[in-house]
């Protein structure tokens, strides 16, 4: 039995062991934290694998079957971590581009969400981004994207109107979107309304009004023929910006790879 005794255990497995603790412990920890649930989430799912590793190393001691299967499951979690790690490499690297300086004949801002009728930091941080870009450029019309969700009183299209018309924005430049529940309906609806509009949709400029984090998957989405300016809200705090940083690099995953899988 001199087997279940952590000290008879393997260096790797002694170090895989405390890794689950430290894990759980940030589990906690980051759950106590508004806004950053998908870090606490994937904490957990990294303890789960940390376990999950050790099972197998364990059996792997008695029988030759379950040391195969940990050499599987260490090489698919390696290219797993590879893969992502490239993911976010792309995603942090084109959320740094920043084109605000240059001119457009039209915007688009993406929604995000409403609590009860307040913007949420987010959304704030979209609002100010596109305040200061229609106002560095008068006169283009501007379409505000984003529907009605759960816990939401208005639309994200409603919230970015009544606060870009209080700061002096001019109503009549903006065009409210309030059916999109998500990225890719938010491009595909708000281009056509900018059409009406008079946009040229194969030689003109579109601005992009979005988060850092979230100007990747809008990149990857946009399959339009307009060309892209895009303008980035960054968020005010460092620990915000990692946590959505990191959750958009699955969330690219999922648009890429997961949703053609089960179209």
């Amino acid at each position: 039995m001199n087997h279940i005794h952590f000290k008879n255990w393997k260096p790797a497995e002694k170090l895989t062991a405390l890794l689950a603790v430290l894990l759980a412990s940030l589990t906690i920890l980051l759950r106590t934290v508004p806004g950053i649930s998908f870090s606490a989430n994937l904490c957990l799912l990294c303890m789960v694998a940390c376990l999950g590793l050790l099972f197998l190393s364990r059996m792997g001691q008695r029988r030759q079957g379950w040391k195969i299967l940990l050499r599987i499951a260490q090489a698919a979690l390696a290219l797993l971590v590879i893969a992502l790690a490239a993911v976010e490499f792309w995603v942090i690297r084109t959320g740094q581009r920043d084109d605000a300086a240059k001119p457009a004949d039209a915007v688009i801002v993406l929604g995000a969400g409403v609590n009860g009728t307040t913007p949420s930091v987010a959304l704030q941080t979209r609002i100010d981004a596109a305040e200061a870009y229609l106002k560095a450029n008068p006169g283009i019309p501007a379409v505000l994207s984003g529907g009605r969700g759960p816990g939401e009183n208005i639309s994200e299209a409603q919230a970015m109107f009544n606060a870009l018309t209080a700061r002096g924005i001019d109503p009549a430049r903006l065009i409210l979107e309030e059916q999109s529940a998500n990225t890719r309906q938010n491009l595909q609806n708000s281009l056509p309304l900018l059409e009406e509009r008079g946009f040229d949709s194969c030689g003109g400029r579109v601005a992009i009004v979005t988060n850092d984090f979230h100007m990747a998957r809008v990149t990857l989405l946009w399959n339009l023929p307009a060309k892209v300016v895009q303008v980035p809200a960054r968020l005010p705090w460092r620990w915000l910006s990692v946590n959505y940083y990191l959750r958009e690099s699955f969330a690219v995953v999922n648009d890429l790879v997961i949703r053609p899988l089960l179209a």
